[in-house]
């Protein structure tokens, strides 16, 4: 079918053909050509999920953090840490 996409080539390598067959037992009804798709798919989503999660738990660390540590510094801390600045 033409088009003007970028097309990919990919070799059935035995990780490939594995990877295919663990597809197939997911998807039974689906061709291996649309497997590659279903694959493709399915790694999007886990690698957004995996992402996503990550943010997640840094925010909550900051927000865990936050504020917590705020005695440590007097209110003329920055101040004092400028006067050994050159201008």
């Amino acid at each position: 079918m033409p088009t003007s996409r970028p097309r990919y080539q990919v070799t059935e390598t035995p990780a490939v053909a594995h990877a295919l067959d663990v597809a197939a037992r997911r998807w039974p009804d689906e061709s291996r050509s649309s497997l590659l798709l279903c694959l493709v798919h399915a790694g999007m989503e886990a690698l957004e999920r995996e992402q996503s999660q990550a943010t997640r738990r840094r925010e909550e660390a900051i927000e865990a953090t936050s504020g917590k540590y705020a005695d440590v510094f007097g209110d003329d801390h920055l101040a004092t840490l400028r006067q050994g600045w050159p201008e």
